[in-house]
């Protein structure tokens, strides 16, 4: 079967590139973070109207481990538009050691290049935070969005989207950019090939 769909990454970042913890203090504290729930002061009505509007479109959810573990022990709980949402869809996840997932429609992927094959029945498989797993999949080449929504702080410390293990990679903004009220901006990026280099001219 051909390929029909995308599967877009969505991540909350700041201006220094921290993904880590953006919903709540205690969302994930590894390595003494200490900035969780850094998000939602420097957001406003319009930004999150845009994230709920992103969530809707989903018809799948893909997620890394860690990740995984913090939505579902959460929205199983939520009602509401994206609860709902997140409640409906399938749910995968890239894992080599969970075998009985307790969030229901919930099925277990053994690596990126299997997440990929998701594309040929979905059209719209949507990630949220799984940093590890992004870069993985842009390692197979399988990731065909990159949506950041770029929050205006810095912070300092915690996991960083670009870490060590990314690859190099030029990208294209797929969509005009979007900004809001408090200043965050969403940017959507698509894979458009290797780094090239070349002098300044006059260098």
């Amino acid at each position: 079967m051909g390929r029909v769909g995308n599967i877009v990454a969505n991540l909350f970042i700041t201006l220094d590139g921290v993904y880590q913890a953006p919903g709540g203090r205690e969302e994930d504290t590894e390595t003494g973070f200490a900035f969780g729930g850094w998000q939602l002061p420097v957001s406003d009505d319009q930004a999150e109207a845009a994230i709920e509007a992103e969530i809707r479109r989903i018809d799948a959810l893909l997620l890394g481990r860690k990740t995984y573990d913090i939505f579902a022990a959460y929205w199983p709980h939520q009602s509401g538009d994206i609860g709902n949402t997140l409640n409906r869809v399938p749910k995968f996840v890239v894992s080599g050691t969970l075998s009985a997932p307790d969030w229901q429609g919930t099925t277990v992927l053994p690596d990126a290049s299997a997440a990929g094959r998701l594309r040929e029945e979905y059209n719209e498989v949507h990630m949220f935070g799984s940093g590890v797993l992004i870069r993985s999949l842009l390692q197979a080449d399988v990731l065909d969005r990159l949506h950041l929504w770029l929050y205006p702080l810095t912070l300092g410390q915690g996991k960083r989207l670009f870490d060590s293990g990314t690859i190099p990679a030029t990208f294209r903004l797929a969509e005009p950019a979007r900004s809001f009220p408090k200043g965050a901006v969403s940017l959507v990026y698509e894979r458009a090939g290797d780094v090239r280099t070349q002098d300044m001219p006059g260098i």
